[in-house]
């Protein structure tokens, strides 16, 4: 190359991985104090992809640099590939900084050709390109026996850079996708504040566990069949909170108080929920219950779990025997929001360093108020509202959201 307009060139590296290759190209590089513009390298089943942007000043343009680089890479069994970059090609990338970035991330038991079809062509049909596309999940086995098929996690994120044509748009043909085929899709800003969550609030009932408590007290005292009907029109929104915990509970007048503990130690977590918040605990993380349930309940998840912070509803209790009514403030949707708010005040955290996950109508302002709102294996009305669902896997699938991959956990 023998103009300066010529003196920038992309390097294109493929073939087997092996320890030193990256040392040996740029080794020759540094003899020649060549500037490195952009790198970028991956591995996928031991092949190498290396791709470098370098200026080459014209006084080394004459020297035998470029023949060394093919030299050094055919004796690796490289294959090296130059390609000139033009004044404008590089103005051009240069000028693409500053433009919007997001992450897509997503989320299956494991993931297709179908998958990744269907989501790349949504993001094309936005004029929207993908920098980068990282596997999340740890390396899938080669065969599944039945447990580990039930509990398999696998996920992708993609980088992805420009501005939608119309975000409403993407987001309802992202939606249509998880209805089309058994995947979850979130779709992130790329922001500094997706990096720094610091807060993780949870519903308790339906989330942080299997059940609806209420409906298992219903049981002890045989009104099961009345309450979790309530219970379910309650949480799809088709019954103000208030007024129908108050007619659940005074169902439960004369309950035992003992019933609390062998109803509590009956609760199953929820696939994911002790590596969750192990994880976030390891983390740094700052945790917290906040609940339309019971304290009872939320204080055993409390000292199971470690979790910081625990809001919920108090049952009034005289004699041994549930009285039927609720000590205090009612716990519902709006106060749920406050909650939250309140306590990431207390913590001096930013609203927008806060995750919230529930599944029920009475966590929508709280999932609308955190930075990262969850549904979590939500009812229809919740997964329709809310910006962010998990529909498929379990919630240690949280973690990838923030960006943590299996292999961060290793160590945990």
């Amino acid at each position: 190359m023998s103009s300066p307009a010529q003196s920038i060139l992309l390097l294109h590296v493929t073939g087997e991985d092996r320890p030193g290759i990256t040392a040996s190209l740029t080794r020759i590089l540094a003899q020649h104090a060549i500037e490195i513009l952009d790198i970028n390298q991956t591995v996928i089943h031991k092949t190498l992809l290396l791709g470098m942007l370098v200026r080459i000043p014209p006084q080394v343009e004459s020297t035998n640099v470029l023949k060394d680089l093919l030299f050094t890479a055919h004796h690796a069994d490289l294959r090296l590939r130059m390609t000139p970059v033009d004044d404008d090609q590089y103005d051009a990338w240069v000028a693409r900084q500053g433009k919007p970035r997001y992450i897509l991330t997503l989320l299956a038991r494991r993931l297709t050709a179908q998958h990744l079809a269907a989501v790349s062509s949504v993001i094309a049909d936005q004029s929207l390109n993908i920098d980068i596309i990282t596997r999340l999940s740890g390396r899938p086995p080669r065969t599944d026996d039945g447990e580990s098929a039930r509990t398999r996690r696998a996920c992708i994120e993609f980088s992805i850079r420009g501005q939608p044509h119309n975000e409403d748009t993407l987001r309802a043909a992202l939606m249509q996708i998880t209805h089309d085929h058994p995947i979850d899709i979130a779709w992130q800003r790329d922001n500094i504040y997706r990096r720094i969550r610091r807060l993780v609030a949870f519903d308790m009932d339906s989330t942080l566990i299997q059940h609806e408590v209420i409906d298992e007290l219903a049981r002890e005292a045989n009104v099961y069949d009345k309450v979790s009907a309530i219970t379910e029109s309650a949480m799809r929104g088709q019954l103000d909170f208030d007024a129908s915990l108050t007619q659940r509970v005074a169902l439960l007048k004369g309950l035992p108080e003992s019933t609390l503990g062998r109803v509590a130690q009956r609760l199953n977590l929820t696939e994911g929920a002790q590596r969750l918040l192990s994880a976030l605990k390891s983390f740094g993380y700052k945790t917290a219950i906040i609940s339309g349930g019971f304290a009872y309940f939320g204080q055993h998840l409390q000292k199971q779990l470690g979790i910081d912070y625990v809001r919920t509803n108090d049952l009034e209790i005289q004699n041994g025997l549930l009285t039927g009514r609720v000590k205090g403030e009612i716990i519902n949707a709006k106060r749920k929001a406050q909650l939250l708010e309140e306590i990431a005040a207390q913590e001096n955290i930013s609203l927008q360093q806060t995750i919230a996950v529930g599944d029920g109508a009475n966590d929508l302002p709280m999932l609308a108020a955190a930075g990262l709102g969850i549904a979590f294996h939500a009812k229809p009305l919740v997964a329709q509202s809310a910006r962010h669902k998990i529909s498929t896997l379990g919630l240690d699938s949280i973690l990838y959201l923030i960006g943590v991959r299996d292999r961060d956990l290793s160590d945990l």
